[in-house]
């Protein structure tokens, strides 16, 4: 095994999973991912299981240090600048973090949280079935709580590999996030149409809890307290303030504000990757096309596999471009084989 040194990391940088279930009628929180979708795509790129742990980091900066080996880690999720040694890392792509060499991340320039898998996982003991970390309760492995300056991960070591790989993922849809209608949206008379109608700007008070969003005020025909029951992830709550809130991973397992709406499976990661300061709008869609868009999603998922691709190593050589004779002759700035030096030659697949 080798070992991973945090150097600095944001207080929303956090050991995630798929999360803990089972035990919601006992209010344990699920937690996991923010953005599920990004943690099957960092997995799979290091060959681990989809849901397997991974480090979520938040909108901040992150850097980490490999330690008694090298590590092969991926990046995914939100849009960051990320350089070993100096050298650019791409999103979607899986590189070797050497022995004592420090992968430096940026903060999020598109989207939020970002996921860092590393090829053999992260070692911990599960707590309730996940290492997921749940900040408010204290659960959490290898560190109940977010991760720090200071901490040391043991991780899985770098197997002997010749290439690296990497996955074409498109961009995500920028259409309005979807949602499912209820359970008690009855209790909003007009105000429902005002909800699908309006702009809703993400306040910075917005965490792993629940997204605050800040719009038209939004009215209740009988008070905004009901009996406490059960909340799923992406259930959008509505206070006496008249703000909605969304409901993200370390919600409670119960509430009792009326439910005007709930975010539905597919689209909680790109609600999720909304930056505060930034808006949404949401469009009201049958339990049927919210269950087509979850098989959707996860057949997604298991075509992964088969869609990565070894990472070309041709493009643009800087080191190669410098030694063209590009003044005496015409070539071909994208094409390797008209300009490729000996220094790169047998680089390109």
């Amino acid at each position: 095994m080798s070992k991973l040194e945090v150097k600095s990391a944001g207080p929303a940088t956090s050991v995630q999973d798929a999360g803990r279930f089972g035990a919601q009628r006992y209010g344990l929180v699920p937690s996991g991912a923010m953005d599920r979708t990004a943690l099957v795509i960092a997995n799979c790129l290091v060959g681990n299981a989809a849901f397997d742990a991974a480090i979520e980091i938040g909108p901040l900066s992150a850097t980490f240090t490999a330690h008694d080996g090298p590590l092969r880690v991926a990046l995914a999720g939100a849009t960051r600048n990320g350089v070993i040694e100096g050298k650019p890392v791409s999103l979607n792509q899986t590189v070797v973090l050497h022995e004592g060499e420090t992968l430096i991340l940026g903060p999020a320039r598109r989207g939020v949280f970002s996921y860092l898998a590393i090829e053999g996982g992260i070692t911990g003991e599960p707590v309730f079935g996940s290492l997921s970390v749940t900040a408010r309760s204290g659960l959490g492995s290898p560190f109940p709580r977010p991760l720090q300056a200071g901490d040391w991960l043991e991780v899985g070591t770098a197997t002997a590999s010749p290439h690296e790989h990497g996955l074409d993922i498109p961009l995500p849809s920028a259409g309005p996030i979807r949602v499912v209608m209820g359970p008690q949206d009855d209790e909003f008379g007009d105000s429902r149409e005002l909800f699908l109608a309006s702009d809703w700007r993400v306040s910075t008070t917005s965490d792993r809890m629940g997204y605050r969003l800040e719009g038209p005020r939004l009215t209740h025909n009988h008070g905004h307290n009901i009996v406490s029951d059960g909340t799923v992830d992406g259930s959008i709550q509505v206070p006496g303030s008249g703000q909605p809130i969304v409901l993200m991973k370390d919600r409670g397992t119960t509430g009792g504000y009326p439910k005007i709406a709930t975010v539905i499976t597919a689209d909680i990661g790109r609600m999720a990757q909304t930056q505060a300061g930034q808006t949404v709008r949401f469009k009201s869609v049958s339990i049927e096309a919210a269950q087509a868009e979850a098989r959707a999603m996860y057949g997604f998922f298991l075509s992964l596999p088969g869609r990565i691709e070894r990472e070309r190593k041709g493009g643009f050589d800087i080191g190669a471009l410098r030694d063209a004779n590009v003044a005496g002759a015409v070539v071909n700035a994208t094409d390797t084989a008209t300009w490729q030096s000996q220094a790169t030659e047998g680089n390109v697949p």
